[in-house]
């Protein structure tokens, strides 16, 4: 569990990342000294211009320090995601960072298992696969038939995969927090 001041220092690194590579400078190299940084855990980085999402980013699995997943996922977010255009220095002053720090994955077996608002789901089938974070369903007031329907879309399969059961679905949790 990340407290209010991990939190706060993973939102401040975002941001001047961000900031620092706008700039046009190379991020600085950052020591985390608090404990529960230095773990290897995945992430994902939104980006919001008022209401409007600029970008989202993130990393299932926990391959370096969730600090250096922050900063990777931060600059992907606004430089990355085919989805929108770049982001641009212009936008700064009114980006929005939300990060959503992911707990290991963890197999179900029965789709009873999913707690709206509380789990995300990984919903994988041959080479397709799909990601939604737990605040998505919240926010468009999904029920758990929804949700999973959803996320077999992001994968690129039929809304009703997840009723197959050559379909692997997984779930986690995530602590989001943001500026």
């Amino acid at each position: 569990m990340l407290d209010e001041s991990d939190k706060s220092e993973l939102l401040r690194l975002a941001r001047s990342t961000l900031e620092t590579y706008f700039s046009g400078g190379r991020p600085a190299d950052y020591h985390a000294s608090r404990p529960s940084l230095l773990v290897p855990r995945g992430a994902f980085v939104s980006l919001h211009c008022g209401e409007e999402l600029r970008g989202c980013i993130g990393q299932m699995f926990g391959d370096r320090e969730l600090y250096r997943v922050v900063q990777h996922c931060v600059l992907s977010a606004a430089l990355e995601d085919s989805r929108f255009d770049p982001v641009t220095p212009e936008e700064l002053p009114c980006l929005k960072i939300e990060i959503s720090a992911l707990t290991p994955l963890e197999q179900i077996h029965s789709v009873e298992e999913i707690e709206v608002g509380r789990h995300g789901i990984y919903i994988t089938r041959g080479f397709h696969r799909g990601l939604l974070l737990p605040q998505v369903a919240t926010q468009y007031r999904w029920d758990r038939e929804t949700f999973l329907a959803q996320t077999c879309r992001k994968a690129g399969l039929p809304e009703t995969a997840w009723r197959d059961p050559k379909t692997s679905i997984q779930i986690f949790t995530a602590e989001v927090f943001s500026e």
